[in-house]
């Protein structure tokens, strides 16, 4: 494992955030404890002698975690990737989707190489901006967009890490991301007595 500097489409953080500062139902912090254990499992058995080569591609786990600001969803992603004392990569889209034709899959190919060098977690944040349903082609634009979206696809099959999906808009999402994540985890409004609590 190496150590990745933050980059223009990632900033790297080092986790300090534990399961004590989650306000959430009892469900949802035991669907974080079974995605935490399955890396855990996962990574023993990819370090079996000769197991990984003879794994089909995609060996990784893609979570989502669905609901609005402020319930909690980073401070989630923090707490595991703290548990895993892993990095996590806060993903900035902005700074991924390009204009330009072929720049979007080469900054997924880099973005995507840093963490499994790292084996960090991997943070999309607002994350249907990018994983957006495909639409129908009506011009070269819609083609290109398109051809993005499956190359994100062969990209997050091919992972090996973790990648957490936030978004308030899963309805948004693309049929085939949903049917390749292995939690859907949905984050419910707080109260109001426990908002204080919650961690930025």
């Amino acid at each position: 494992m190496t150590q990745e500097p933050s980059s223009p489409m990632h900033r790297v953080i080092k986790p300090r955030a534990c399961w004590d500062q989650l306000v959430l139902p009892p469900e949802q912090l035991d669907l974080l404890h079974q995605v935490t254990d399955q890396v855990r499992h996962r990574q023993k058995v990819q370090e079996t002698r000769g197991f990984a080569e003879r794994m089909p591609r995609g060996q990784g786990i893609a979570v989502l975690f669905a609901g609005g600001p402020g319930t909690g969803r980073s401070t989630a992603a923090k707490a595991i990737a703290g548990a895993l004392q892993r990095d996590l990569f806060r993903v900035d889209l902005s700074a991924v989707v390009s204009k330009y034709i072929g720049e979007t899959e080469k900054n997924l190919r880099q973005l995507f190489a840093a963490a499994e060098a790292s084996e960090a977690v991997l943070f999309f944040d607002e994350a249907d901006a990018l994983f957006g349903r495909r639409s129908e082609v009506k011009d070269s634009h819609d083609r290109y967009a398109n051809l993005e979206v499956a190359y994100l696809l062969q990209e997050m099959e091919a992972y090996s890490g973790l990648a957490i999906l936030a978004t308030n808009h899963k309805q948004a999402l693309d049929p085939a991301f949903l049917r390749r994540l292995r939690f859907v985890i949905d984050f419910p409004p707080p109260t109001v007595p426990v908002i204080p609590r919650l961690v930025p």
